[in-house]
Formats: C-alpha cells, sequence, structure tokens
C-alpha cells in the first residue's frame, strides 16, 4: 500500500500519485515546537524585560521550555519511514536547506536553555549537594541524589552573593540571547512551507512570522493552563499537609498568588493574539485582493470546503471567544481555563488547516483530497499517523516536566 492511501479520499480529477502524505503528525510538529518557543518567550519576559509579576511563572515556563524541546522531533521521527536515518539532522547539520538547518537551530537552542537553567538551579543543585553530604548513613536513594546534584554543581560550590549576582548577570544574558534562537527554531518551521512554491496555500512570506506569532500564543497559553492545574495540585496538598507542615503556604495564600500571575500573564497573551489575529486576516484579505491564478481552486477550498475549520473553529471558537474571554474585566481562574483551552484549540486547527488544508487540493486545480484521521490502530503505520499517536506526542511533554521538577522544583526560590 502507499504512505498516504489508508486515509487519504478522492474527489474529481487528482493525479495517480498525489495523497495526503503530511497528516497529523506534520500537523503536530509546528504545534510542538511553537510550544517550545512560546515557553521561552514566556520566561524571558520575566529574566530580559523584568516583568516583576511573571518571576514565579518564569521558572514555570523555562523548565517546561526544556520539558517540551525533545518532544519537537518526535512527530518527525514518528513520521519517518526510515526513522533511524533521523539522527544524520543533528550529526550532519548544514544550511543547504531549511530541515538540515534544524540541527544547528535545535542543538544551540538546547545548550542555552539547558545553560540558563543551570544557571538559575545552580544555588539549589549546591545546597541539594550540600545537605545530602551531610546525611552520614545515606540510602541508597539519598546517595543516588547525592551523586546527580554534585554532578549538576559542575564544581561551582560558591553560592555568595557575589556569584549569585553574577549568576543573574548570565541567565539575563542567555535569555536574551535565546530570544530570536526561539523565534527562528519555530519560523524556520513555517519558512518550510512558505517556501514551498509547488503549493498556492503555503507560498507567502508571511508564513515564517505568522507561525512565529501563533507560537508565541500557544506557548503562553499552555503555560498558563499548566500552572493552574499544577496550583490546584499544590492547594489540595496545602489542604492535607497544613496541620502537620505550618510552615507550608495556605491554600488561600496560593490561590491569591495563581490569580496574580494568570491575570498578568493573559495580558501579554492579549497582546501577542492581537499581532497573531491581524496578521492570518491580512494574509487572507493579501490573497483574495491579488487574486492570483490559483485563487479559484484555494477560494473553494477556504470558504467552502474548509469554511468550518477555518472561520467556525479557528477564528471563532479559538480566536474571538477566548478573546472576548481574556478582555472581560475579573479574569477568574476558570476563565482563565476555558480561555486558553480555546486558544489552544485555535492554534492548533490553524496548523491543521495550512498542513492538511494545503494538501487538500490537486496540483491540477480540478480535484480535491480529503484526509480521514486513523483513530483506531490497525497497523504500526496508522498509529503512529493517527490520534493515538498524536496523543502520545502531547502526552510525554508532561511526563518529562513531572521528571524534571523532581531536580528543579519549580516553585522553590533559587535566588
Amino acid at each position: 500500500m502507499v504512505h498516504g492511501e489508508a486515509w487519504t479520499l478522492k474527489e474529481f480529477f487528482v493525479y495517480p500519485n498525489e495523497y495526503i502524505y503530511w497528516t497529523i503528525q506534520i500537523v503536530m510538529y509546528p504545534f510542538m515546537t511553537g510550544l517550545v518557543a512560546g515557553a521561552f518567550v514566556l520566561s524571558s519576559l520575566y529574566h530580559v524585560f523584568g516583568v516583576k509579576q511573571l518571576k514565579e511563572i518564569a521558572r514555570f515556563s523555562l523548565v517546561f521550555s526544556f520539558a517540551l524541546l525533545p518532544v519537537a522531533m518526535l512527530p518527525l521521527m514518528l513520521h519517518l519511514q526510515q526513522p533511524q536515518r533521523g539522527i544524520e539532522v543533528m550529526l550532519t547539520p548544514h544550511f543547504t536547506s531549511a530541515i538540515a538547518a534544524f540541527g544547528i537551530v535545535f542543538t544551540t537552542y538546547g545548550m542555552i536553555v539547558a545553560s540558563e537553567l543551570w544557571f538559575v538551579y545552580r544555588r539549589h543543585f549546591v545546597e541539594s549537594a550540600l545537605a545530602l553530604r551531610a546525611i552520614a548513613q545515606r540510602s541508597p536513594g539519598q546517595q543516588l541524589a547525592h551523586l546527580l546534584f554534585s554532578a549538576l554543581t559542575l564544581g561551582a560550590m560558591d553560592i555568595g552573593e557575589d556569584a549569585l549576582e553574577a549568576d543573574e548577570r548570565a541567565v539575563k544574558k542567555l535569555a536574551g540571547a535565546g530570544i530570536p534562537v526561539a523565534c527562528f527554531l519555530h519560523g524556520y518551521a513555517g519558512f518550510i512551507f512558505g517556501s514551498v512554491k509547488a503549493n498556492a496555500l503555503w507560498m507567502t512570506p508571511l508564513m515564517p512570522v505568522i507561525f512565529i506569532c501563533s507560537a508565541v500564543v500557544s506557548g503562553i497559553a499552555l503555560c498558563i493552563l499548566t500552572y493552574i492545574v499544577t496550583m490546584e495540585i499544590r492547594k489540595l496538598l496545602a489542604r492535607w499537609r497544613k496541620q502537620n507542615y505550618p510552615e507550608l503556604p495556605s491554600p488561600d495564600e496560593l490561590k491569591s498568588a495563581e490569580t496574580q500571575v494568570v491575570a498578568m500573564t493573559a495580558r501579554y497573551l492579549l497582546m501577542f493574539m492581537g499581532a497573531a489575529i491581524t496578521l492570518e486576516l491580512l494574509d487572507l484579505v493579501f490573497r483574495g485582493y491579488t487574486a492570483v491564478k490559483s485563487w479559484d481552486i484555494l477560494r473553494n477550498v477556504i470558504y467552502e470546503r474548509d469554511f468550518v475549520n477555518i472561520f467556525v473553529i479557528q477564528y471563532g471558537l479559538g480566536n474571538l471567544l477566548p478573546f472576548i474571554i481574556f478582555l472581560m474585566p475579573r479574569l477568574t481562574i476558570r476563565r482563565a481555563v476555558a480561555g486558553t483551552m480555546l486558544v489552544l484549540l485555535g492554534v492548533f486547527m490553524m496548523r491543521w488547516n495550512v498542513v492538511i488544508g494545503g494538501q487538500a487540493f490537486s496540483s491540477s486545480f480540478s480535484g480535491f483530497m480529503h484526509y480521514t484521521l486513523p483513530i483506531w490502530p490497525h497497523s504500526m503505520e496508522t498509529f503512529k499517523e493517527g490520534f493515538f499517536g498524536a496523543a502520545m506526542v502531547g502526552l510525554v511533554p508532561f511526563f518529562l516536566f513531572w521528571v524534571l521538577n523532581k531536580v528543579m522544583p519549580v516553585f522553590k526560590e533559587t535566588h
């Protein structure tokens, strides 16, 4: 069976070798890389621009960005017919193509985030290593933790005031350098689509910029949503442990801090949402005004066949409705959860409409193709390119974040 034949339905005149080759995993690829870039930009608002109200969520989003980073490659690896060759991109990076440049950009960004995290949590590593070293009879778990934290200190045990100030300066410099790299990490994903001359829907110079703006929107929205869920879990634990551990913050204190952080972060989400919506509508209006040769079939796809996906789900539910929710006064946690989930839906549908919608029409301009998402897998191919493969990609970052939080606690004061 030809790759793509299992989930492609053809209508009217379509060339025999045309199928929906790029499936849900190629939708997940720009979606996940966008989350990486957006989470890092949110953390940089505090480290670079000094927005003090975002101090707590900045540390949270930085760790979350690092947890999302390994997953950026996972959709591509699942989509490849020969995944063992995927490592070649990392081992032999060069700038002859956008995909080949991925190795350089990804490695550079990974080193920046890892270095920034080390400077942010160096004090925690040193204090943990010294505390475990002071225990005379360590259990196997404590011995393993002592070796881990001692290795993470890299031998830099000075946690004096001057050393911590030097760490702060290093964090600020790394965060400033990481912003353009994070934007380029996701912008080149839009460049891949925008440079495909054979596809009328993708070929636009605005594609990389649209991808970057929507990436920041999705990253901030996911950080807000995950932060709320984590804080709710902390409040439940605080109620159970308050009697035995009076030094823990009370549920009321946690609720007040949660509301303030969410309200402040939502303001920046609104700013980036406005920019993303403006660019997407500008691109749509520009296509209609220029009305190039391919506009007839593009108009059929945009305004008829994908009308519900684009205008109802993406723009209506994913942009307009959450925009109204966040503009309403006295933002509550429940409204923030609903708004961020709708924002993530809108950004995901934008990726879906670009990737799947861009393949919906034949190169003959006389036929159409429909993508049917495999739900229940009956082979490895339908698992990788179906619902369960995409769900696995979406859940892996949360598991990695849980593991990283054991080593780099996001709610611990580090400086």
